[in-house]
């Protein structure tokens, strides 16, 4: 019979930059229709988002990047590659200080195998490369880089490591989410893009799975997709950054979605609500959030550790879910938990976790 497998610990990193404030009033200032700036005000208010951090360095003044001297300061937006020039260098640096803090709970020596999710950069030699060779991993570990999967992409690295320890119960899985969504900001005057950008933050998270008991075991996974969302969440890139586009129509195909109870049977790996009582769901913004506290009929409380996340954090990509689960490590024991994320396709995917 396969080894159990174990989320053994979840360190997690940000920048030392907010942003959140300062993209707002740039955001408002692209709106030169005074009802459209009231109904992005209005909105803006009700995000539920404190605090965004962003690798992007202060302006030559002090002042954030879209003041004066800052990256987003120039008429014409800054080119893709300058963009990728910036992940390429503080990309490494965010990934490494989340190790550094997940080291800081348990030892991370003897990795024999390193799993990266990244959707918000390419370069190459690849991110696990450079992650590999500062940590002075051995040339043999085996590595996997994620990319381009958005915000379900933590899912996708878990269950990964999730399947090596299985097949290999020996095996120390280092897995690491790693985004860098404000180097993408796009000069708009449309609303819903607006809105979709000032949910996005940087972030990293890094977590060990093993077969050692500790942390939280990790279950069966599952996926499936709301139909006719194909559309609905994408990443264009472009000549002046990855231009994201996040409908508005997400939070109500969400709910809907999760009435039917074909798709809530996929979306919870089988379980009723009732029966779970550790949620992490991906804090892709309050209104997800709602939809599916509402769809599901559970009660607020359960989703403190995803909107915590989206308070202090704003949307980390992938990086998110990483760290509503490493809120609930810090918690009480969790019995029956379900990790849910949304993301282009219109995709859920998620698995079964509880405390060991």
């Amino acid at each position: 019979m396969p080894a159990a497998v174990y989320l053994n610990a979840i360190g997690t990193a940000v920048p030392g930059h907010d942003i959140h404030k300062a993209f707002i009033g740039w955001a408002a200032a692209q709106l030169p229709d005074v009802r459209k700036r009231r109904l992005f005000d209005r909105m803006a208010g009700r995000a539920a988002i404190n605090h965004r951090w962003s690798v992007l360095p202060k302006g030559d003044e002090g002042g954030s990047p879209v003041d004066a001297g800052g990256f987003y300061a120039q008429a014409i937006p800054p080119g893709t590659s300058a963009r990728m020039a910036i992940y390429a260098a503080k990309a490494p640096e965010l990934g490494l200080a989340a190790i550094e803090q997940l080291a800081t709970q348990l030892p991370i020596n003897n990795i024999t195998h390193l799993v990266v999710a990244s959707c918000t950069g390419f370069v190459a030699p690849g991110i696990d490369q450079i992650i590999a060779r500062r940590l002075g991993l051995p040339p043999s570990i085996e590595r996997l880089l994620i990319g381009f999967m958005g915000c379900y992409a933590a899912v996708a690295a878990l269950r990964t490591a999730r399947h090596i320890v299985r097949s290999e119960p020996e095996a120390r899985v280092l897995v690491l989410c790693i985004e860098l969504s404000t180097l993408h900001l796009q000069a708009t005057a449309e609303i819903e893009p607006l809105l979709a950008m000032l949910q996005f933050g940087d972030g990293a998270a890094a977590g060990l799975v093993t077969a050692t008991p500790g942390g939280f075991e990790l279950g069966i996974p599952f996926a499936t997709t709301l139909p006719d969302s194909y559309d609905l969440i994408r990443w264009d890139i472009t000549d002046q950054g990855f231009a994201m586009h996040l409908s508005g129509e997400v939070p109500a195909r969400i709910a809907a979605g999760l009435v039917d109870p074909d798709f809530a049977h996929a979306a919870t790996g089988g379980r009723a609500p009732s029966e779970i009582d550790g949620w992490a769901v991906h804090a892709g913004g309050r209104s997800i959030l709602d939809a599916v506290e509402h769809a599901l009929q559970i009660p607020p409380a359960a989703l403190l550790a995803s909107r915590k996340v989206l308070a202090d954090y704003g949307n980390m990509s992938s990086a998110t879910l990483m760290f509503a689960l490493a809120n609930l490590l810090s918690g009480p024991a969790v019995g029956d938990g379900v990790a849910l994320a949304f993301g282009p396709g219109l995709a859920a995917e998620g698995f079964g976790f509880r405390s060991a």
